[in-house]
């Protein structure tokens, strides 16, 4: 009798194993650039609520906005001019990091 308990104990164990695993298949994976996105978000909100815009001009704000608004696909052309939009990108990529993302996703390049 104990053998037959162990025994269909075992196999539902299996049995949910394979259906948890037949699950994680099944799920579509995450978006990872939108998960990206969001996370740097939330990272640019949070910044902005702790500093304000103070020393920010209507360039760097302007692209920012822009780089979010595309969902952080457009190409990076947001470029820290003074030392508190210099600042703020530096908290913005300490934050965009420790969030999980890479340098390359970061909107800062200065081209001129």
């Amino acid at each position: 009798m104990r053998e037959t308990t162990l025994l269909a104990t075992l196999a539902a164990a299996l049995l949910t194993g394979m259906t948890c695993g037949a699950w994680a298949q099944d799920a579509a994976p995450p978006d990872w650039p939108a998960v990206k996105c969001e996370r740097y978000r939330k990272v640019w909100t949070d910044v902005m609520a702790r500093r304000g815009n103070a020393g920010l001009g209507t360039a760097f704000l302007e692209r920012h906005e822009a780089f979010i608004a595309s969902g952080c696909t457009s190409r990076a052309d947001v470029c820290p001019r003074t030392p508190q939009e210099l600042q703020v990108a530096n908290l913005l990529s300490l934050g965009a990091m420790n969030a999980g993302m890479t340098g390359s996703f970061l909107p800062f390049a200065c081209r001129d």
